[in-house]
């Protein structure tokens, strides 16, 4: 069974000079790659559909950065916004294993270690998105949430998985952001 079938993988992506300097890695990630940095991540593996949409496109800034919440968060009454999802590598400093990586967020920022911190917000640090393998172990299908630090790390459930977050996600002009 395929990921993200009918879903358009090519225009999802927004190749801005910032995206491509801070999130893009030029290579697809290969099998020893990626059980190289699910090693380092604390022995999380990445969820298949993350693995199919990183080989199409590894990271980068998505064209649609909103995704629709049904309880407010400390950034909106009702969505959440990203500024990019992390690639599988290390050369860049957003990617997964880059400086900025997910376990810079659990090393030095004491987010809690639930998973693996795959997305940030505009918010510089203050809430993040994780796949977080509470509930279904290090082997399973990790749910996605949004990790409040400003809020005691409050955790929030977005969606049942990464490839409904990815698919959930809409443009701003859906939103009344004049507040």
């Amino acid at each position: 069974m395929g990921h993200f079938e009918g879903f358009d993988v090519a225009g999802f992506w927004n190749d801005s000079p910032y995206a491509l300097e801070e999130y893009v890695e030029q290579a697809p990630p290969t099998p020893e790659s990626i059980a190289s940095l699910e090693e380092e991540l604390g022995g999380y593996r990445l969820p298949a559909s993350y693995v199919a949409l990183m080989t199409a496109h590894n990271g980068g800034t998505p064209a649609r950065t909103h995704f629709p919440v049904p309880e407010a968060t400390s950034w909106a009454e009702d969505h959440i916004e990203i500024t990019g999802l992390r690639a599988i590598g290390r050369t860049r400093s957003q990617s997964l294993g880059g400086e900025f990586g997910s376990r810079f967020w659990i090393d030095l920022w004491e987010y809690p270690d639930i998973g693996v911190y795959f997305a940030d917000t505009p918010a510089a640090g203050h809430e993040m998105l994780a796949l977080d393998y509470r509930a279904c172990g290090p082997h399973g299908e990790p749910t996605v949430v949004h990790v409040d630090q400003e809020g005691g790390f409050a955790i929030t459930l977005i969606a049942e998985n990464f490839e409904a977050f990815v698919t959930g996600l809409v443009e701003e002009p859906d939103y009344d952001l004049s507040e």
